[in-house]
């Protein structure tokens, strides 16, 4: 748990250096700390890591391997974030100090062991989220976007509440371990209680995950929060959400396979109808990547459905290739929308011979979010499907194969608009910030697209 000490450490700091105007220091000190998180979380890997804080916690390589992700995420859109909250206000070190807090509460969320410090994860993450979506004070989609996600942020805590209250009135325990017990010692006396908490607890998390009929609040959201915190939400959160709904899957629920299953199969198909038809009928870039998330997350819960010993690997593949590709959209949206004005596809028209480099990442993003082969996006879809396969959900995944069709029209729109469509306007030019995210995110896209191997069988 070294990385959650490091980053609480590092939020503090960065406010002190807030408060003595050490603006040009922000950046360089997160990013540095982050980095000694990310290498102490890697340590523990294989490190047989017992419960700790009284069998609160356990950072096991499930935590390890997601707190990785969700860090090296957190300094790409850092990296992306050189001057964009200097547009927005003088106190930028108050934004590096909640996108840090924010992480701490998924670190939490993917490493814990009980049901109190999965609440208590989700609320330190929730609570900086809906302060960070409406950090344009001045604006009044952010602050639509704020009150909408904290209304219904606080319905769907509610639900997760209830849910732990029902499963503690079950089992008169909030620790996994204990509720484990309790499922596998009384597999014909299981309380009508812990039925209903189990059923709280599965539309609680997808309110938190963004699947259908649960999504209502994704794209109103996504669109009216900064673009970076779109890409915060959209990527680390989402990816922390997932690693916390297998891990409780995984550890408590799965001998009750039964009675969960056909209520996310419903869960599943919904999610992904919605999620890309939905996004067929947008005309803004930022609003149609809301809908593909939604999308996203249908093909996720695949793993769950399908729970067995590869489900880790799965979420933890798809969530990376998605993260990454995701990064990459958003960081070309940033760059377009900065000289154009709007996010409609039409604003990136002719991209290609305006700036090669960034319409080539962009394409790459494109062809990973769509499932295209030897990107790292079409390995995770192979991976759930696989997933699905192997517990015999073959109509689950012809369905899936549809939306994927539909996904990719969408998806190539973009592309098409910049090198199919041409339009006099200037050069975009991008910082080396920029450019760095850019190139090594495609990089990565590639690589994990070509040599899987690399990260499919961490568990």
């Amino acid at each position: 748990m070294n990385a959650l000490i490091i980053l609480s450490v590092l939020a503090i700091l960065v406010l002190y250096l807030g408060l003595y105007k050490a603006k040009n220091a922000l950046l360089p000190v997160t990013l540095l700390g982050l980095a000694a998180a990310l290498v102490l979380g890697l340590l523990e890997w294989n490190s047989g890591a017992a419960p700790i804080y009284s069998g609160m916690m356990q950072f096991d390589n499930f935590a390890v391997a997601f707190t990785s992700i969700g860090i090296l995420s957190t300094m790409l859109i850092l990296l992306i974030s050189k001057d964009y909250f200097e547009h927005i206000s003088d106190h930028v070190a108050e934004y590096y100090a909640i996108i840090l807090f924010a992480l701490i509460g998924i670190l939490v969320m993917v490493s814990f062991n009980n049901l109190s410090m999965l609440f208590i994860g989700v609320e330190i993450m929730s609570v900086s989220l809906y302060i960070l979506a409406g950090i344009r004070k001045n604006d009044f989609k952010s602050n639509e976007a704020a009150l909408k996600y904290f209304l219904t942020g606080a319905f769907s805590t509610g639900f997760l509440l209830m849910g732990i209250a029902f499963l503690y009135g079950a089992t008169a325990s909030f620790d996994l371990g204990n509720i484990k017990e309790y499922v596998i010692s009384n597999p014909a006396q299981i309380s009508p209680l812990f039925y209903t908490g189990l059923t709280l607890m599965i539309v609680g998390l997808s309110f938190k995950v963004g699947a259908a009929p649960f999504h209502f609040w994704t794209p109103d959201v996504y669109e009216g929060s900064p673009t970076i915190i779109t890409a915060f939400m959209s990527t680390v959160v989402k990816t922390a959400g997932f690693a916390a709904f297998l891990r409780l899957f995984m550890i408590c629920f799965a001998p009750l396979q039964e009675f969960w299953m056909p209520v996310l199969l419903v869960i599943a198909i919904l999610t992904l109808f919605i999620g890309n038809v939905s996004a067929l009928y947008q005309h803004s870039f930022k609003r149609m990547l809301a809908f593909s998330s939604i999308s996203h997350a249908g093909y996720m819960l695949f793993a769950i459905i399908a729970l067995g010993p590869g489900s880790g690997n799965s979420v933890f593949l798809y969530a990376s290739a998605y993260s990454v590709a995701s990064i990459i959209a958003f960081a070309v949206l940033i760059l377009v929308k900065r000289q154009t004005g709007s996010d409609n596809f039409d604003s990136f028209t002719g991209l290609a011979k305006r700036n090669p480099f960034i319409a080539f990442t962009l394409t790459v993003a494109m062809l990973s979010l769509a499932g295209i082969p030897l990107t790292a996006g079409f390995i995770g879809k192979f991976m759930m499907f696989s997933t699905a396969l192997s517990e015999y959900h073959i109509w689950l995944v012809i369905l899936a194969v549809v939306n994927a069709i539909i996904g990719i029209y969408y998806y190539l729109r973009v592309v098409v608009a910049m090198y199919f469509k041409s339009a006099e306007r200037s050069e975009i030019q991008s910082s080396p910030y920029f450019n760095f995210v850019l190139g090594f995110s495609a990089l990565l896209t590639i690589l994990v697209g070509v040599y899987p191997s690399f990260i499919s069988n961490l568990f």
